[in-house]
């Protein structure tokens, strides 16, 4: 899910940024230190919207630096369990295929590509033994969020699911869709 999140820290600019605005020079401070930061409790920082509050500048002895106490909003990006999420496959392996989700890629492990024996093919190709479903890179898919990880914190892992009614690659959906309504006509008929 995407957040607005708004943040107060003490945030040093350095004595090469003098020359600027200083919001212009906080604001660049703030980029540098915050954009792709990755946090179990804030999530990964898209970027840095705005500067709501800049107090008094502090200067610490032996640094020759001001510390700006500032209020600022940032927009990130926190996954959260069983959130349903849309994306595009960039790879796939032997052992399933990778979504981008927005800032990161998530992990759809074979077992968790569709409810069907999945073969993987030279070619990059998952199939469906019985319902000759195939995923490639490109296609757009529907999953669902099972795990969450930031155990390395520079590279949390994402697992997901398609094995739920209405998840998966964009032509089975609408399939779905389709026989769900077939079967609600024909119990409403009865």
């Amino acid at each position: 899910m995407f957040y607005e999140v708004e943040v107060r820290s003490h945030i040093r600019v350095p004595p090469t940024l003098f020359k600027m605005d200083t919001k212009a020079a906080i604001l660049e401070q703030l980029k540098t230190q915050f954009e792709n930061f990755v946090s179990p409790e804030i999530g990964v920082v898209i970027g840095v919207t705005s500067i709501a509050q800049v107090g008094e500048g502090i200067i610490i002895p032996g640094d020759g630096a001001p510390y700006y106490d500032t209020t600022f909003k940032m927009l990130v990006f926190k996954p959260e369990m069983q959130e349903l999420i849309s994306g595009k496959i960039t790879e796939i392996t032997d052992f399933g295929c990778f979504i981008n989700i927005g800032p990161i890629d998530g992990m759809i492990h074979v077992s968790q590509a569709m409810d069907d024996f999945v073969s993987f093919s030279k070619s990059n190709i998952l199939t469906g033994k019985e319902t000759k479903r195939t995923l490639k890179v490109g296609d757009i898919c529907k999953a669902r969020i099972i795990a969450v990880s930031y155990k390395d914190i520079t590279n949390p892992k994402i697992g997901l699911t398609m094995r739920q009614p209405c998840l998966g690659k964009e032509e089975w959906t609408q399939v779905e869709k389709k026989e769900l309504e077939v079967k609600v006509k024909e119990k409403e008929k009865k």
